[in-house]
């Protein structure tokens, strides 16, 4: 392990006691039932907006088209507000909502050594029917064998306007935070530290995971501003034992050491990320471009003080239709093609379990690759993805249920890792390309199914938002 940098011991004592984070795995049970309470009143309470008034082509065309309307005079960088019809905007609970503004995904898997599994995952554009101001992302998922997930991702928007046609105007970057979760994954994998390491290396550990955390994101100077900052405050408890993977050893069989100092550890993050970021949108930008660095900070129950830090860049070129005819008029997010480019390059600083070390391959980088399949100090990586649109207006299914928009995106990634940025250049070249669909319910609510493939074989990723 890398040499260990204490941090002063005032701000280590204010860390979480190992006690008090095993009572934190508690708290998103609690959420969940809050939750449940909280949907079941949905259901039982009636809506502001009487159900006879709701015209679901009210403010867009039978195609699904948006026309644009005018935009107050005094709005600032209006290109990354977010316009939705009130023919959007239905009125109800979460059922009632059911493929408009909300989204609800069964999950299957099976694999050997977890057994059976699923559950659900839904995704709320009007979480708690506030007029698009707050937005949830749930998943929960349970296997024969024990693996298991509960999470909430959670979010509101800080500047919101009601349009005179009964509409709803938002400015997509700001925006609070606030996620909890507890995940127990048996079949965890690491094969070692390097770029080098072979893919008979594979080790598995289970890993129990409780997050709690909560964030803010801002524009500066002035609302929609190119200064983009964001910082968050999250707590995480993190136990680990024995692999499941019965075709292989498990983790502390191998990488002892490894595994007793991240046994157990209880850590408090501090997430900052700053840049200049010019882009019409983060979650399906057009055009645009990022220039940003990122600073995630770790103080660790065994007095240990690491992190990563790290620099990225984006660039994303509208282009001209390949199949498609692109928007008609002036309209709300207007079927666009586009080439995406991106990159970063990342280093630790201080003393972090293996865990929380810079990786590669997943769902975000090297796509090619099982998750965290190159783990290591430092990890430099770039993409480029070509997004196309295949189904321009989507699929309607009837007057409220509807597809926004169908895509495709071709994507080549290339990355390495290494016991240091000064390593990067001896490390060895490794990269993955594929494709995969991309399907829209809004412009903010993308979900990616790619197929990636790599030197060792192919991966499935089944994810909520652009890999980049």
């Amino acid at each position: 392990m890398p040499h260990c940098t204490a941090f002063p011991g005032s701000v280590v004592a204010r860390l979480p006691s190992f006690a008090t984070m095993r009572a934190v795995r508690r708290l998103p049970f609690l959420a969940f039932v809050v939750l449940a309470a909280t949907l079941a009143a949905q259901q039982q309470q009636p809506d502001p907006t009487p159900v006879s008034a709701y015209d679901p082509l009210r403010g867009l065309d039978p195609d699904g088209r948006i026309p644009k309307p005018q935009y107050p005079s005094d709005l600032p960088h209006p290109e990354r507000w977010r316009y939705t019809p009130p023919g959007r905007i239905k009125p109800g609970g979460v059922l009632d909502r059911f493929l408009v503004s909300s989204f609800l995904t069964p999950i299957v898997f099976h694999e050997e050594d977890i057994g059976f599994g699923g559950g659900l995952a839904l995704t709320d554009v009007d979480f708690r029917s506030q007029r698009y101001r707050e937005f949830a992302n749930i998943v929960l998922t349970y296997s024969e064998e024990g693996q298991q997930a509960y999470k909430i991702n959670w979010s509101r928007w800080l500047s919101v306007r009601e349009m005179p046609d009964g509409g709803v105007l938002r400015e997509e970057r700001e925006r609070l935070y606030g996620r909890a979760g507890y995940e127990k994954t048996l079949t965890r994998r690491f094969f070692g530290l390097g770029s080098r390491t072979e893919k008979d290396a594979e080790t598995s550990y289970t890993e129990e995971t409780t997050t709690l955390g909560f964030g803010v994101r801002t524009s500066l100077p002035d609302s929609g501003s190119d200064w983009l900052l964001r910082a968050d405050l999250q707590g995480e408890h993190h136990g680990l034992s024995r692999g499941r993977v019965s075709a292989v050893p498990s983790t502390e069989q191998i990488f002892p050491a490894l595994v007793d100092d991240g046994d157990g550890d209880d850590q408090l993050w501090l997430l900052l990320n700053f840049g200049w970021d010019t882009r019409d949108s983060l979650h399906q930008p057009y055009e645009g471009s990022r220039v940003g660095t990122f600073a995630n900070l770790a103080w660790q129950s065994e007095n240990d003080f690491g992190g990563t830090i790290g620099i990225d860049a984006q660039h994303v070129f509208a282009l001209p239709p390949l199949l498609h005819r692109g928007g008609s008029g002036v309209e709300e997010n207007p079927p666009t093609d586009v080439l995406a480019i991106g990159c970063f390059v990342e280093d630790t600083v201080g003393d972090l379990p293996y865990y929380s070390l810079p990786t590669l391959g997943g769902t975000h980088t090297l796509r090619g690759y099982i998750q965290n399949r190159f783990t290591d100090r430092a990890a430099a990586h770039a993409s480029i993805e070509y997004r196309i649109g295949l189904i321009p207006r989507g699929i309607t299914f009837s007057d409220t249920i509807r597809i926004e928009r169908i895509g495709l995106g071709f994507f080549y990634e290339c990355g390495t890792v290494a016991g240091g940025l000064e390593d990067l250049h001896d490390a060895k070249f490794l990269d993955s390309y594929g494709f995969g669909f991309r399907i829209a319910f809004s412009r903010e609510a993308v979900f990616r199914v790619d197929w990636g493939y790599g030197d060792e074989g192919s991966n499935f990723t089944l994810a909520f938002g652009n890999s980049f």
